[in-house]
């Protein structure tokens, strides 16, 4: 299975993965709308880059020709950017899943992974959050990603494998960057202000390195169908509370950081165990938070990010304010 088809392949994710699969000698086939930029990639010359929206389901079927899998990773991202226009959030996240999959069966592609989120759990005081547990999404954009999965499952067949993977929340330094999740956020702030303010602190939050995440799509590309198929995976490792992560980016950007506490209302703590994936697709990550604080501290002593706290292209929900997206 060569060909590989990703929408939101100019994402946060989707831009590493993009290059990664291509490093590795896939054809990749990149559908996006390209709304912070086109210049994403490493391997901009190898890449295909079809402009398009997945509501359009006329080009969709015309770029999905021929394609073997298809990475889903396309959507209205996260709370905030999701909530400025809930029937927007609503038509990508939502309406234009169940069409998307079809079409993809009708044009035999053979594997179809869904990136759904590890947010689908809200908030659980057990320990061991595994993939079988009953879902209590707390917002729109996570119900949807769970509405999404058993839409998914219902085509899963023989011919047509359909896998979902829930991740953890994302950190480290991407071509295409976010500066708006946890680790990242942190470690944007402590490098350059020099002083972090940590609301509460006990609080937990799932985290995967971006080379981790990337890795384990390769390996949901290259599992046997009939051992993926109809399955969901969890795909996290370091269940870090809010104190930790903010020590972590004193340690490894210097202890001249002032962290600073603040009491807050919102105590909810989010966690997951990746334990089905690392038995039965024997995934282990490589990656820790300490090595997506340094790609980033990197990242900014050679000013490869361009003002980093104030940049919309880095914060999901300054982008979708200016661009106004219907």
């Amino acid at each position: 299975m060569k060909k590989i088809f990703i929408t939101g392949g100019a994402g946060y994710v989707g831009c590493a993965l993009s290059d990664y699969l291509t490093e590795n000698g896939y054809d990749v086939t990149v559908y996006d709308l390209f709304l912070y930029g086109e210049d994403v990639f490493n391997y901009q010359n190898k890449i295909q880059c079809i402009k398009g929206d997945i509501r359009n389901e006329e080009l969709f079927e015309k770029s999905i020709k021929d394609q073997d899998v298809v990475i889903h990773l396309a959507c209205i991202s996260n709370d905030p950017s999701f909530e400025l226009n809930p029937d927007l959030g609503k038509s990508i996240n939502l309406n234009a899943f169940e069409p998307m999959v079809k079409i993809c069966k009708k044009n035999f592609v053979k594997k179809f992974i869904y990136a759904s989120s590890s947010s689908v759990y809200g908030v659980k005081e057990i320990n061991d959050v595994h993939e079988e547990i009953e879902l209590e999404p707390l917002t729109d954009y996570s119900k949807f990603k769970a509405e999404c999965e058993k839409i998914l499952i219902k085509y899963n067949d023989k011919d047509f494998c359909g896998v979902t993977i829930r991740p953890a929340t994302v950190c480290g330094y991407s071509k295409r960057q976010r500066l708006d999740v946890i680790v990242n956020i942190l470690s944007n702030i402590g490098y350059h202000k020099r002083e972090i303010t940590v609301f509460g602190g006990k609080q937990l939050r799932p985290n995967i390195h971006i080379t981790d995440m990337i890795r384990a799509y390769k390996l949901l590309i290259e599992s046997p169908n009939e051992l993926v198929g109809g399955e969901i995976f969890n795909a996290g490792w370091e269940n870090k509370s809010v104190t930790d992560i903010a020590n972590i980016v004193k340690r490894e950007l210097g202890d001249d950081i002032n962290v600073i506490f603040s009491k807050t209302d919102d105590n909810r703590s989010y966690h997951i165990s990746s334990k089905k994936i690392k038995n039965i697709l024997n995934f282990h990550t490589k990656f820790t938070i300490e090595n997506a604080v340094n790609d980033l501290k990197k990242a900014f002593e050679k000013n490869l990010l361009i003002d980093p706290l104030n940049n919309p292209n880095y914060f999901n929900i300054k982008k979708m304010q200016k661009l106004n997206l219907k």
